[in-house]
């Protein structure tokens, strides 16, 4: 089955009645879906420890949002693939946010007899689909740190070619140490 567009889903910075916890009464939601984020820090991460990094582009989030575990994880790898390919690895990458929030989906029947087949909105708390990270305004998405002038230039254009992955706007801003 495909997946349904963020639309479908809240659109405000909403947490809803959910709940995993290991005491069974406790317990709303059943089964929760793996993160599709498989990593969160990449490149060089002995030389980021060290201080070797002057400039780092850090990403912030305009407005407040829900961002999806298959919307983050395709920045990871588009950012990763090319950031490796035309910098080298004189780069660290980091991504800040995690997908903690569980999307939830009550699934409705269509066609002749789904009127006898399901509840409707009776007990409607809905099945486990995806995970999302709930962001807020102003918010570090994630981080990139490079050695050198040349490259931020590459990995600005990177940032803004990956823009339509992401839900929402979202604002670049450059830092240098001295």
């Amino acid at each position: 089955m495909a997946l349904r567009k963020a639309g479908s889903y809240s659109k405000k910075y909403a947490r809803p009645y959910t709940r995993k916890s290991k005491v069974k009464q406790k317990s709303y939601i059943k089964a929760v879906p793996y993160s599709k984020v498989v990593k969160l820090r990449m490149g060089d991460l002995e030389g980021y420890a060290k201080g070797k990094y002057p400039i780092t582009l850090n990403v912030y989030s305009v407005d407040a949002l829900q961002i999806r575990d298959n919307a983050i994880e395709s920045i990871r790898q588009y950012l990763h693939r090319f950031l490796a390919e035309l910098v080298g690895k004189d780069y660290y990458f980091e991504i800040k946010i995690y997908p903690h929030h569980i999307l939830r989906e009550n699934k409705m029947i269509t066609g002749a007899g789904a009127d006898r087949m399901q509840t409707g909105m009776a007990l409607s708390f809905g099945k486990t689909m995806g995970r999302a990270a709930l962001v807020k305004k102003g918010q570090l998405l994630f981080f990139v740190s490079l050695l050198n002038q040349k490259h931020e230039s590459i990995a600005r254009d990177l940032i803004n070619s990956a823009k339509v992955k992401m839900p929402g706007k979202i604002h670049v801003e450059t830092i240098k140490k001295k």
